[in-house]
């Protein structure tokens, strides 16, 4: 190792240049990172440090002796650490997932490889803070700044600035937006024949990957599936309902999933229930005397989703450590739980046990083949588009797309899709996957389609939110609702406005940072840090029984 340092030029033989590159190469991969550009960013944006370094001559010799006091800019550093992880893991950081997750519970979740990267980060922040100290002990210059620098770093966390501007909206005003806007979901009359309710959840299968130009053809599976039914074009994503729990909880309830709070019932033990202040599809439906079921190839455990669909409704719910006995191989499972293929050949298992039972019935399911970053295709599709590298998310993708195709064919060839409407939504738009630039590369929108219960096949531009597919769904099953509306959702099937339609998504994604009315009306009933159920105005059924408010 001497020998190899020896070769080295004199100027490089020191810590001051390593200490440097350090520092370069970890500014050059946080640029590409945070802004989303290609990794190559991390050479010029390394070499224009470097040559800045040799410029202003940082850390040479000085008269100077080094300081041997400890930088303030550590804890700031470690937190952008931190936010760099999160950017790299799912594109863009949402504060509202990263805090529902803390506090409805994060075990048994799925996705070793992103730990491994988590560990990664860990090991590779200790040569940077490292570096960094050595710099500033050594340039005196950079200790006279330093300070300033460490609350810099603080004010342009966009982690931390969420909770700063969060914090201040609930300390300065009482919001109430997007909660006058509000219409408690209520069936006003039913069809004498209800029909029963399939919902295929695809797992981050975006409707953006329909555009052959930029994917080819690996979403025309489901095209195919919806030439025979309404298509929506145009289903955006406003912030909270980006994330698996918070796309249901906006889709079946009408809402965004604002989470409960810092503080909640026991800071020890996830949250007993979820959002409990709100009438969702399930429990509308169950009113209604049907049977539902939930079934998801991971753990219910996971982000509070057994506990959301227990208390919603549902009588049955059913996830990895359900379904794992009844599997052909048991050990056959991914990180997350179960491959695609088995759940659905459960599923048709269930929909045949709930089929010959009198009543009507509703069948909730979520797929995982197109999780990011890579997905988990399962055998079955190995055998008609040849091996998977293990990285192409358009592989997992057309798998994806293909087996709900065919489960929808197997289920109406047996005979058990008669009197039900078929919904196919993606939970929520992809996070950062193999094809990151060519999603982001222009507008997006979340796949929503409705097939059967004698719906004319048509597709249909709007400009609406998952919170809209609730009414939607609705509607689709032959119920009158208040006003065409349900939640902050409206009836595409209507010719009411969407707030979308309203105000434009910048608006309602402004507003919720300010919300305070809608949150409380969420959690109303859970102790979430001195909130108290009566805190809230009115209580869900009796509120907001006007017309939204216009501007």
């Amino acid at each position: 190792m001497k020998r190899l340092l020896d070769t080295l030029p004199a100027t490089w033989q020191g810590p001051r240049w390593w200490a440097l590159l350090v520092l370069g190469l970890a500014l050059g991969h946080a640029t590409a990172t945070v802004t989303q550009l290609s990794h190559w960013v991390l050479v010029p944006v390394t070499a224009a440090w470097l040559m800045m370094a040799h410029t202003l001559r940082w850390g040479a010799r000085s008269p100077h002796p080094a300081s041997r006091t400890w930088p303030w800019s550590l804890l700031p550093l470690i937190l952008w650490g931190i936010y760099v992880y999160l950017a790299d893991s799912f594109g863009i950081v949402d504060l509202g997932a990263v805090l529902f997750h803390l506090q409805a519970g994060i075990s048994e979740h799925g996705g070793g490889e992103r730990i491994l990267v988590g560990l990664v980060y860990t090991l590779t922040m200790l040569p940077i803070l490292a570096s960094f100290t050595w710099l500033v002990r050594h340039d005196r210059r950079w200790r006279l700044v330093e300070r300033l620098l460490a609350l810099a770093l603080l004010a342009a966390n966009p982690l931390l600035y969420g909770i700063g501007q969060r914090g201040a909206a609930v300390v300065t005003e009482k919001g109430a937006w997007l909660d006058q806007r509000y219409v408690a979901p209520m069936i006003l009359e039913a069809p004498k024949a209800p029909p029963n309710l399939l919902v295929l959840y695809l797992e981050s299968l975006e409707r953006t990957y329909a555009d052959r130009q930029r994917f080819d053809d690996v979403y025309v599976p489901l095209g195919t599936l919806g030439d025979q039914g309404v298509v929506f074009e145009g289903v955006r994503q406003v912030d909270n309902t980006g994330w698996t729990m918070a796309g249901m909880i906006a889709s079946q309830c009408g809402v965004p999933l604002m989470p409960a709070g810092l503080l909640h019932d026991s800071q020890l033990e996830p949250l007993e229930r979820v959002v409990p202040g709100v009438n969702c599809l399930g429990d509308l439906l169950a009113d209604q005397g049907y049977e539902l079921t939930y079934m998801g190839g991971a753990s219910k455990a996971f982000a509070g989703k057994g506990r959301f669909y227990q208390g919603h409704g549902f009588s049955r719910v059913l996830g990895r450590d359900d379904l794992t006995p009844r599997l052909r191989s048991p050990q056959d499972l991914n990180s997350w739980g179960l491959f695609d293929d088995d759940l659905y050949a459960l599923t048709v298992e269930e929909i045949r046990r709930l089929d010959a039972q009198p009543g009507p019935w509703g069948l909730f399911n979520l797929s995982l083949a197109t999780h990011p970053p890579y997905g988990y295709p399962p055998d079955e599709c190995r055998e008609r588009q040849g091996e998977f590298d293990g990285a192409d998310i358009l592989y997992s993708v057309e798998c994806s797309a293909r087996m709900a195709h065919d489960l929808v064919k197997r289920l109406a060839g047996e005979g058990l899709l008669e009197n039900t409407l078929v919904v196919i939504a993606s939970d929520h738009l992809s996070m950062r996957v193999s094809a990151w630039e060519q999603l982001t590369a222009g507008p997006r929108s979340n796949t929503f389609m409705l097939l059967g219960n004698d719906l004319t096949p048509r597709r249909m531009k709007v400009e609406a939110s998952t919170m809209d597919i609730l009414p939607t769904v609705l509607e689709a099953m032959g119920f009158t609702i208040d006003w065409h509306r349900a939640g902050l959702g409206v009836s595409l099937l209507s010719e009411e406005p969407t707030l979308i339609e309203e105000h434009g998504i910048s608006t309602l994604n402004e507003q919720l940072k300010r919300e305070t009315a809608l949150h409380e009306r969420l959690w109303q009933g859970l102790d979430i840090g001195g909130m108290a159920p009566d805190d809230v105005s009115s209580t869900p059924g009796e509120a907001s029984l006007t017309p939204p408010k216009r501007e």
